[in-house]
């Protein structure tokens, strides 16, 4: 199967073919590929924050424990007895001295050692080395900024390698939003859900698709956003220049918006007056703590393979698990600034749920999209006729510059032409690599 992606994806032409969403065999692939090599996000440290406490996450079709132990270390473990394979964890979240196996009865601490073993010395007597059969340990791990990634692949590159330019878009997400270092947390649950389709297209979505925006028609009318002009901060957006930015190298992308160099502060907040005056202080104190770079902020955005931040709001993290070829689980993480006020906080945590989500106005159209588009992708006959990816073809830019303000990334400027699939054409570029390459020596 690998020696036949040169027809399946041409990422220079602009032409993919249906089959890399449908085919069994390549999602097989995929897993070994791609979800066992790459940094995947697993949660955000303010969702455990006393020893003791865990969480269950997911790191392609892999469950795992994200888990604080007793003296305050975080881990990621497999959620897997080392006996016979049964989940140690069947809460989605919880506090616990220990993670007891309900099969069994092995039982392990919150470090991932192995404690105890049910009629150890009569059943085993001195053969059982407990010391060698603890919990399975992701590779490597990452704290960044209070997000939690890891990896399984030994020899990956450090994460800040992974992300590379891109860390400055990543950062719009993750930092404060009057412009301090970091500063969010993650607010309530996580919002999980079912899609009948491959993982693959709310991924390439989130990249970059400016070009749906009649899905999107109705809710714009409504005026949900914070500023009651649309579904987000729409006059921002539409004073600003549009950019798509992409990280073929590496996979990732965003878009992003530019605000004129002498553009006025956001307007204010709906009718909210302790809201309004937050965000207003916050521009104010953005625009004296970044200089120039005050002006950027984001929209969707994909970090290869499945992690989607929204940059602005909604200030959401959004993972594309995927469930077998035909099925994908969305969980979505939504963030505020941890030392707002509570009258803020609860203002957006209202605004997300009129957004994001199957109850949400917005990504319901998403999902008739992703979900039509893969049934309709599944026959022999459409299977035989590939999707187009052209537009927008040799119009990125590698040195963007405005008013002092450098940005990293190849950059396409659609503040005209109102969208470009360099983005998606990006991400196809780093799956092929993934899918081809023997090692992460091939990948560097």
């Amino acid at each position: 199967m690998l020696n036949s992606l040169n027809g399946l994806v041409d990422v220079d032409k602009g032409i993919i073919s249906r089959e890399i969403f449908v085919n069994e065999e390549i999602y097989r692939r995929e897993q070994d590929q791609i979800f066992a090599r790459a940094w995947l996000f697993i949660g955000h440290e303010s969702q455990i924050p006393r020893p003791g406490d865990f969480l269950v996450s997911s790191m392609g079709e892999e469950s795992v424990i994200l888990c604080r132990d007793r003296t305050g270390r975080i881990h990621v473990f497999l959620n897997s007895c080392r006996h016979r394979g049964m989940k140690v964890c069947r809460y989605d979240e919880g506090n616990t001295l220990e993670l007891m196996c309900p099969y069994h009865g092995w039982t392990y601490a919150t470090d991932g050692a192995l404690v105890g073993v049910p009629f150890g010395k009569d059943a085993y007597g001195e053969q059982l080395d407990k010391s060698k059969w603890g919990l399975i340990e992701v590779a490597h791990m990452e704290n960044y900024k209070g997000t939690i990634w890891a990896t399984w692949d030994a020899a990956a590159p450090a994460f800040l390698e992974y992300v590379g330019g891109y860390k400055l878009y990543l950062d719009l997400l993750l930092d404060a939003w009057d412009g301090r270092e970091g500063g969010t947390e993650a607010i309530g649950g996580i919002h999980k859900w079912l899609i009948p389709c491959n993982w693959k297209f709310p991924a390439e979505n989130f990249s970059g698709d400016r070009y749906h925006g009649v899905s999107h028609r109705s809710v714009d009318m409504v005026g949900i956003g914070p500023s009651g002009q649309g579904r987000r901060d729409m006059a921002e957006r539409n004073q600003a220049r549009w950019l798509d930015v992409s990280f073929p190298e590496l996979g990732h992308s965003m878009i992003a918006f530019l605000r004129a160099h002498d553009s006025p502060l956001a307007p204010a907040y709906q009718d909210a007056p302790v809201v309004a005056e937050y965000f207003r202080r916050c521009e104010e104190e953005r625009r004296r703590r970044r200089g120039e770079y005050w002006r950027l902020f984001g929209g969707p955005g994909t970090m290869f393979p499945n992690t989607s931040p929204l940059a602005r709001q909604p200030r959401t993290l959004a993972v594309w698990h995927p469930r077998g070829p035909h099925q994908t689980e969305v969980w979505r993480w939504y963030f505020v600034d941890a030392d707002a006020p509570p009258e803020v906080k609860d203002f957006l945590r209202h605004y997300y749920i009129r957004y994001s989500g199957p109850s949400g106005l917005t990504e319901q159209d998403d999902m008739e999209n992703w979900n039509y588009a893969h049934k309709a992708s599944r026959g022999t006959i459409a299977r035989q006729h590939p999707y187009n990816y052209e537009m927008g073809l040799g119009r990125s830019t590698r040195a963007f510059e405005d008013h002092g303000l450098t940005l990293p990334g190849a950059i396409t400027d659609v503040t005209t032409a109102n969208a470009s699939e360099h983005n998606q054409r990006g991400f196809y570029r780093r799956w092929r690599q993934f899918m081809e390459a023997a090692s992460w020596k091939d990948l560097a």
